[in-house]
């Protein structure tokens, strides 16, 4: 892990492979740095709560996790550096500090999506087969973006990454599931969009009356439930 300052009150943490790692490396090191980040996110949020860590925003990305509004950046990159975040061996999340406890969603889905097909052929099975995968895996909300509500959904192994569709749709309705590379995702509004659509569902992701306005933050478990 390399601390990095970023302006004058904000530090990142940088969880990707040095560039001198051989490219040819298996995908596994995706999972494994995607574990760390999460591991990471949940072991600076615990320190926060126990107020041995001052910093306004914690924010996870793919391979990052940055902190803002750290009031003395060179003295707490310091600190951080004698601290650990255990990420499990086999690259899951459920080894984060506090992944356990951590709010599970249920979401209904409606796995009507028009790419189903293309992704059961990719996954080397049928569409009942990745409706049962998608159903029965407990996905993890790695970061946000993209969009408000937009998370980013790991749990699938890095073997049945997908690729984007080869040009993006104009319009993704909104509530629509869909993949791509090695995520899982819900478009909280209409946009255009290039990930592969697996269902659809009704739940509003982000509405700026509830508090907290997104239904997905880093760290929620979600499921996936058949509709």
């Amino acid at each position: 892990m390399r601390i990095r300052p970023v302006g004058t009150h904000a530090l990142l943490l940088d969880l990707a492979p040095p560039e001198d790692i051989d490219p040819a490396a298996p995908p596994s090191r995706d999972t494994e740095v995607t574990a760390a980040v999460e591991a990471w996110r949940a072991e600076l949020w615990h320190r926060r709560e126990l107020g041995e860590l001052v910093a306004v925003e914690i924010v996870p990305a793919a391979t990052t996790v940055l902190l803002d509004g750290v009031p003395d950046p060179p003295a707490t990159a310091a600190l951080i550096a004698t601290w650990t975040a255990s990420a499990p061996p086999d690259g899951t999340m459920t080894a984060a500090p506090t992944a356990a406890s951590a709010p599970l969603v249920e979401v209904p889905v409606s796995y009507d999506g028009a790419d189903l097909s293309q992704v059961a052929d990719h996954w080397r099975t049928d569409v009942p087969g990745v409706v049962r995968r998608l159903r029965d895996t407990e996905f993890q909300v790695a970061f946000c973006g993209f969009a408000p509500g937009f998370g980013y959904l790991t749990g699938l192994p890095a073997e049945l990454a997908v690729p984007r569709l080869p040009t993006p749709r104009q319009r993704v309705p909104a509530g629509s599931v869909a993949l791509a590379g090695r995520y899982a995702g819900i478009y909280p509004t209409a946009s255009p969009g290039g990930w592969l659509l697996v269902g659809r569902t009704e739940v509003p992701l982000f509405d700026v009356t509830a508090d907290p306005p997104a239904l997905l933050s880093p760290g929620t478990r979600v499921r996936l439930v058949e509709r």
